[in-house]
């Protein structure tokens, strides 16, 4: 493929090169276990300790607070799992929302299937959960309260600091899937009252495999991960250092960088949803106009199919996705979508299309005329469309 247009970076992003220069000596000459006595050891251990002060750094946490995970899934799964058989004596009852991504629903479907009752809330048409659903959903043995703190297929940035008040004056416990905000917008876990919180790397130019979970040091928690003594005894298995010291680069880097990139994303996105909508007829826009990542756009196309249209893209070198890539090869139309009261053809005919720092105006000019011309192309073979303009 001689062109390469990006588009899919909610789902992963490409590496800073700075991360992966500060990682590659970790990998050769500083290979040692950060858990060893010798002095060839705390060199590595000296490396994860500054990836811990530069996480907690970004979200306003303290360094113990910060423990290192494998991912994003295996910290939803910790903070849910964990917690609910820590607290199964004060109660059952956990409430989440029905667009969390696949790691929360399916760890809270397990834990349903294990003695626990699960709320699921509805959101509103732009994918927005009210804080108000959350406070009436409130009720004796309600233990945990989980919310994403941005949706990771329409953007939608959730109400987190009212919704942290609600679980600090009932006693709950609050967990956030921060995965897609994490770096990529401004959070103090202790302004927002949350107790846990998931994050990966790979969402903010770091390597894959290496994620933390922030727990509140005033809050306990059963060990996830059972086995050695490694982060406080909490979570076994020998650290991923080198991942653990990109991700600390990259939490520095999204510092530094944050406000100036939300500027350049947001200027980017409001013009890729304003070219798209002028151009293409029969569009729209889902999620909210403003309250959404910096980053993020998602589109309904009427009377195509959003697989069909991937494909053109990808023949034009332009990665997209039509929602989470950790439900590719799902033919079921997204959860989230239909959460938001979308029809199955609204569903399958979208299209994410998720924006990085590195975009530029010309990728996304090629981009809108790359789709105006595939979505046209398809519609002429739409047997719908064709009734549809003869009416």
């Amino acid at each position: 493929m001689e062109k390469l247009i990006y588009f899919d970076n909610a789902a992963t992003t490409k590496i800073y090169p700075e991360v992966l220069k500060e990682m590659l000596p970790y990998f050769s000459k500083i290979y040692s276990n950060p858990s060893g006595i010798y002095e060839f050891s705390a060199k590595a251990r000296k490396a994860t300790d500054l990836s811990r002060e530069r996480i907690a750094k970004l979200i306003n946490a303290d360094t113990e607070e910060i423990y290192f995970t494998s991912g994003g899934t295996e910290s939803d799964n910790w903070a849910l799992k964990s917690a609910a058989q820590f607290l199964k004596g004060k109660g059952n009852h956990i409430i989440t929302s029905k667009i969390e991504h696949p790691a929360v629903i399916n760890t809270c479907r397990y834990l349903e299937k294990n003695g626990y009752e699960v709320t699921y809330l509805d959101v509103d048409s732009d994918g927005i959960v009210n804080p108000e659903h959350v406070m009436d959903s409130v009720k004796k043995g309600t233990i945990i309260i989980s919310i994403m703190f941005a949706n990771n297929e329409v953007g939608s940035i959730q109400p987190i600091k009212q919704i942290g008040r609600i679980a600090k004056e009932n006693n709950i416990l609050f967990h956030t899937d921060a995965v897609q905000a994490f770096g990529q917008i401004p959070i103090d876990v202790k302004d927002l009252n949350i107790d846990m919180l998931s994050a990966s790397a790979h969402k903010l130019h770091g390597p894959k495999g290496v994620g933390c979970l922030y727990i509140n040091k005033n809050i306990n928690i059963d060990s996830f991960m059972h086995g050695g003594s490694q982060e406080k005894k909490l979570r076994a298995g020998t650290l991923n250092v080198p991942g653990i010291v990109g991700f600390g680069k990259a939490a520095e880097m999204a510092a530094e960088k944050m406000q100036e990139k939300i500027g350049y994303e947001i200027k980017l996105r409001d013009y890729l949803i304003d070219a798209i909508i002028k151009n293409v007829p029969y569009t729209k826009l889902n999620g909210s106009d403003t309250n959404r990542l910096p980053n993020n756009t998602n589109f309904s196309f009427k009377f195509i199919e959003g697989e069909s249209l991937l494909i053109i893209l990808d023949t034009l070198g332009i990665c997209a996705s039509t929602g989470s890539a950790c439900s590719a090869g799902s033919k079921a139309p997204s959860h989230v979508l239909m959460a938001m009261g979308k029809t199955e053809d609204e569903a399958h005919g979208s299209l994410r299309l998720t924006l990085s720092g590195n975009t530029t105006i010309e990728e996304v000019d090629y981009v809108v005329k790359s789709i105006t011309e595939s979505v046209e192309s398809l519609r002429k073979m739409s047997t719908e469309y064709s009734e549809f303009k003869t009416m």
